[in-house]
Order: structure tokens, then C-alpha cells, then sequence
């Protein structure tokens, strides 16, 4: 029987190691992107010209050597890339774990009523990226493409941000979103950095360990911060 060999660039496409590489890359960019959008967001505490000011520059940014929007398509497509390589970085890896696993539940155990052990990882990282993607389609429509109006119509996104905010809903529906995004970062962080080598040692598993729940907690903090202050009142 023959024996079929992959090439190497085939073999390292394959790797369980390359595919952990990706996701941890593709992750840390999206860290990266938060971190800019929440610093944006913070915009909206020094008023409305601060904050439409910002979004406007956003469009400006690289002009004239890049047309007008130029830039922000460009990081548009960065950060695309990055969810799609990341999302399938993410199934390959459940799906190598679940045929590893020969279709056992991971985790197994007689404390629980479905006989599996919900691990804090598995149960946010899972659910919570679904969170994120919903909340992701619906903040675009809200605040980005003006395609849906909760609170009123308005044509400059303070007006947006505010009039949205006003609402309860909306203001429950972000906060779960930041939430998962939180959680999502908390692990993110301390898995990306692993994968990548910084988790070395017990001291260093330890700076690794407050890293990440800093980097989580800043960004869930920030993003909270202008609509619950638009909620009641403290701006807007």
C-alpha cells in the first residue's frame, strides 16, 4: 500500500501548531483593534464635536496618499481577515480535539445532569464568540452604516451613540456583549501569549495570568463607560 507524503507547505498548513499560531496572531490583532475603538469610544466624555471630529478623521486618515476612507478599509480588511482565519482556526481545533476524542464528551463527570464537566474556557469562548458576532452585525447597522435607528435617526454618530443609548435594551444587549467580549479577552490573552511562548515559567505564568485580566477589564470598563453614562444622564 502506498504511503501518500504532503509537502511540506502542506504539512505545516495541517499543523496543529501553525493553526494555534494563527489564532493567537489573529487574536491579538483584534485586541489590538478594541483597544483603538474603545480609546474612540472614550471620545464621547469631551462632547459632541470631540467625538464626531474623531469619526470623521477616521475617513481622512492617510489622505492624500490614500483616498478618502482609504485607511479605514484597509485595517477593514486586516480585521475581516483576521475574524475569518481566527473562526477557522477555532473549528479546526474543536474538530481535531472531537476526533481525537473519538466523539466522547470531554471532561466527563456524574456532578452534572448532562454528564460533562462545563469548563470556564469552552462554555465563554464557545457561546460568547456567537454573542460577539451578533452584537458585532447589529452595532454596524446601529452605528456604522445608519441602516437602523433605535432612540431616532440622526446624521452625525454622537447623535447615534446617545440616542441609542437612552434606551434600556440597547444598553442590556451591549453590556452582555462586553461582557462576552471580556471573558473572550481574558482567555484570549493568557491562550495567545502561551501559544506564542511567554508562558515559561511560574512567575511568568503569573505576570501572564494578571496581563490578562488587566487587558480584559480595561476593555470591558472602557466600552461600559460612555452609554452608561449617557443612561443616566452624566453626558449627552
Amino acid at each position: 500500500m502506498a504511503i501518500t507524503r504532503l509537502a511540506r507547505p502542506q504539512q505545516a498548513a495541517r499543523s496543529t501548531v501553525v493553526v494555534k499560531a494563527l489564532m493567537a496572531v489573529t487574536g491579538l490583532i483584534m485586541i489590538g483593534y478594541l483597544i483603538a475603538h474603545m480609546y474612540g469610544n472614550l471620545k464621547a466624555f469631551a462632547g459632541a464635536e470631540a467625538f464626531n471630529t474623531y469619526a470623521e478623521h477616521l475617513r481622512t486618515l492617510g489622505e492624500p496618499i490614500l483616498p478618502r476612507s482609504g485607511a479605514l478599509w484597509v485595517i477593514r480588511v486586516v480585521l475581516i481577515a483576521s475574524v475569518v482565519i481566527h473562526a477557522y482556526s477555532a473549528f479546526r481545533l474543536w474538530a481535531r480535539a472531537d476526533r481525537a476524542r473519538g466523539g466522547a464528551k470531554r471532561y466527563q463527570t456524574s456532578r452534572t445532569k448532562l454528564g460533562v464537566q462545563r469548563t470556564y474556557a469552552s462554555f465563554t469562548l464557545r457561546w460568547g464568540g456567537i454573542i460577539i458576532l451578533l452584537f458585532v452585525i447589529y452595532h454596524l447597522l446601529h452605528l456604522t452604516w445608519n441602516s437602523i435607528h433605535p432612540g431616532g435617526a440622526a446624521d452625525d454618530p454622537y447623535t447615534r451613540l446617545v440616542n441609542g443609548f437612552q434606551i434600556w435594551w440597547v444598553l442590556l444587549s451591549y453590556t452582555a456583549a462586553m461582557l462576552a467580549v471580556g471573558f473572550h479577552v481574558r482567555h484570549g490573552v493568557w491562550s495567545a501569549l502561551t501559544t506564542l511562548g511567554a508562558n515559561t515559567s511560574n512567575r511568568a505564568r503569573r505576570r501572564l495570568n494578571g496581563l490578562a485580566h488587566l487587558v480584559a477589564g480595561v476593555l470591558t470598563i472602557g466600552f461600559l463607560l460612555p452609554p452608561y453614562s449617557i443612561f443616566f444622564g452624566w453626558i449627552g
